[in-house]
């Protein structure tokens, strides 16, 4: 059985090459039940995520530490196991970190590819954590990003962002939250927070909403406004029902239904929708993550490592 630690997969997956493997992953015939969702102590949570094809068949165990950030490490670790159906023997085994991190990325990317207006150019990003830099790379894999603004409580983690994305050619700024978001044309919050960083007044016509950050049904990146003004998309339909804090409290707000929701990433990806209809509308993208994403991530890391 093949290991593939963080650096390989790093090496192997190109936010182009995933977001790629992702449409076609989204066009396919891949079961993915109702990842598993367990609370293990007052700041663990453990998922358990396992999706099947005709070929191949993988799980990824996943740990959110979210008080780890204070000692220098990783919220969010885990591994990924890849099974070959043709003989049912496990082929490869990953360092699930990195994988996570690129993949939901590129499913970010994935969305705005038919949701942002061609002429992006200019990102907000919420958030400096471990999500941010490769949330960057990745949109600018699908559109023109040259200017990145980015909003953190740490302004030492703020800084630190900029000086790595103007390492690699972007213009950068620390900016206030409010400023960040009426410059932008794609917003992006990766942030694990409990009360709206984005207001709906900010938003200018054309901006692109993509939330990635609140995982539970008590988190929110954005107010119930910024809501009820977007075109609302998701990954997947069960996934935001069941967590998506964004949707389920404008919902509770009042501004909401999830019968608006205009489609998720399998419906755009095999045209059965469409993504943006004009230049002023504004969509958004609420992520909560699938093992679609992972299975189809693995399989073109697999088969890249050879």
């Amino acid at each position: 059985m093949k290991w593939i630690d963080s650096a390989g997969v790093a090496r192997l997956a190109d936010y182009a090459g995933l977001v790629a493997a992702l449409r076609e992953g989204f066009r396919a015939a891949i079961e993915t039940p109702v990842r598993h969702h367990h609370d293990t102590g007052p700041a663990t949570t453990l998922l358990l995520m396992p999706a099947w094809s005709k070929d191949w068949t993988g799980l990824k165990t996943v740990t959110v530490k979210t008080d780890n950030a204070a000692k220098g490490l990783p919220t969010i670790q885990g591994s990924y196991l890849l099974i070959d159906n043709a003989t049912g023997a496990p082929v490869a085994m990953m360092e699930g970190g990195e994988l996570t991190r690129r993949r939901t990325a590129a499913a970010s990317a994935l969305a705005a590819d038919y949701l942002a207006r061609k002429d992006a150019s200019v990102m907000a990003v919420f958030g400096a954590g471990a999500l941010a830099l490769h949330f960057v790379r990745a949109h600018r894999a699908v559109r023109g990003i040259t200017k990145v603004h980015v909003v953190n409580r740490s302004r030492d983690k703020a800084e630190a962002l900029v000086a790595a994305l103007k390492a690699e050619g972007f213009a950068a700024q620390v900016s206030a939250a409010e400023q960040a978001v009426r410059s932008a044309d794609i917003v992006s919050c990766v942030t694990g927070s409990t009360e709206a960083l984005v207001k709906g007044a900010w938003l200018k016509p054309g901006t692109h909403v993509d939330l990635a950050g609140a995982f539970r049904p008590t988190m929110r990146e954005t107010d119930a406004e910024t809501v009820g003004r977007a075109t609302v998309y998701v990954d997947t339909h069960e996934g935001a029902k069941a967590e998506a804090g964004d949707l389920i409290q404008a919902e509770h707000e009042g501004t909401f239904s999830f019968a608006r929701v205009a489609g998720d990433l399998a419906a755009l990806c095999k045209g059965e929708v469409k993504g943006r209809r004009e230049a002023g509308e504004i969509t958004l993208f609420k992520s909560c993550g699938t093992a679609l994403e992972d299975l189809a991530a693995a399989v073109m890391v697999y088969q890249r490592a050879g």
